[in-house]
């Protein structure tokens, strides 16, 4: 007899689509933990840009994997499936409901499905790799990745450095591409969930850039460019952590190191966060087992309400 799998909710959706609103109404009805799926919102001091929990909204209901790392530091995507099917564990022992809310979408993937086993990261040739994009720019190095990786190459950007960086990491260390890497991993057990993804998207795509372009100025009111000096002084940060590649951070960090204007970085910051968004629903949308509501809706809320109510019957 094959056991029944325990429902777990996921609230996704790409930036500015109103999660975490989401998901604290969801909290007000059900007894809920939020496993926070974010790959910015785990760094302390990187508050305002991250669109972070405010402190009451924090207090009104557990956030779990916010504040986890200093920017220096790293966090994987096979850590946070540690870290998140731990979490699943403890707080359905605690007689509660765990409900993941976020948009890292490589998080997520790697959550149900598992991960590679991958060659670990190398500073120095990490160091390396950055040093000469300074020098002939990601675009070169993508067609680099494409001689050698041309399965990995396509379905990254020119401009992807982070993911372009990773990829040609781990060739020059092993001698074999990522894809090979991929193709040869050996699939995880089957997990004891159910996971049930509720995805934000929106009928027209240009309202969505709007509310982007509204909450980075809102966020640049609240204080963002001070937030960024403060992580710009300190003499160990620097463009080759994930932290200060975060989009919206990057850009502004460009502009204090003299590269751009102040309203150059802005533009390239509010682009950014549309090309994230991109990205998000890209991924949302190879997923036919999702359910979608449309974020632009006055309703939106309540038919996350209803789809929750669907998938936790017996509370």
């Amino acid at each position: 007899m094959k056991l029944m799998k325990s429902p777990v909710l996921c609230l996704a959706g790409p930036t500015a689509s109103g999660k975490s609103a989401a998901s604290l109404a969801l909290a007000e009805r059900w007894p809920v933990e939020i496993i926070v799926m974010d790959s910015a919102t785990i760094y302390r001091g990187m508050d305002i840009g991250t669109a972070k929990p405010s402190a009451d909204e924090l207090s009104q209901v557990p956030h779990h994997l916010i504040d986890i790392r200093d920017p220096a530091e790293s966090y994987s995507a096979a850590e946070f499936r540690s870290d998140a099917l731990a979490l699943i564990g403890q707080i359905r022992a605690r007689g509660r409901l765990p409900l993941l809310c976020g948009g890292t979408m490589m998080y997520y993937k790697v959550l149900r499905e598992g991960i590679s086993m991958l060659p670990s990261a190398d500073p120095a040739i990490r160091a390396a790799i950055d040093e000469e994009a300074r020098h002939r720019g990601w675009p070169a190095l993508h067609a680099e990745l494409a001689s050698v990786d041309p399965a990995t190459a396509a379905r990254l950007a020119p401009n992807d450095s982070q993911r372009l960086q990773r990829a040609i990491e781990i060739f020059r260390s092993s001698g074999k591409p990522m894809s090979e890497w991929l193709a040869r991993s050996q699939p995880e057990s089957e997990l004891p969930y159910s996971f049930i993804t509720i995805s934000l998207e929106p009928s027209d795509r240009l309202q969505l850039h709007a509310r982007i372009a509204t909450r980075y100025q809102a966020m640049l009111e609240k204080g963002l460019l001070d937030e960024v000096k403060r992580l710009h002084n300190r003499s160990d940060l620097h463009t080759g952590l994930p932290s200060v590649r975060c989009v919206g951070y990057r850009q502004l960090w460009d502009y204090l190191d003299g590269k751009v204007s102040l309203e150059i970085a802005v533009e390239q910051a509010i682009a950014a966060t549309r090309q994230l968004a991109k990205r998000q629903l890209t991924w949302l949308r190879s997923d036919p087992q999702r359910q979608v509501v449309d974020c632009l809706s006055g309703q939106a809320t309540a038919k996350v309400i209803d789809l929750a109510r669907a998938a936790w019957p017996a509370v």
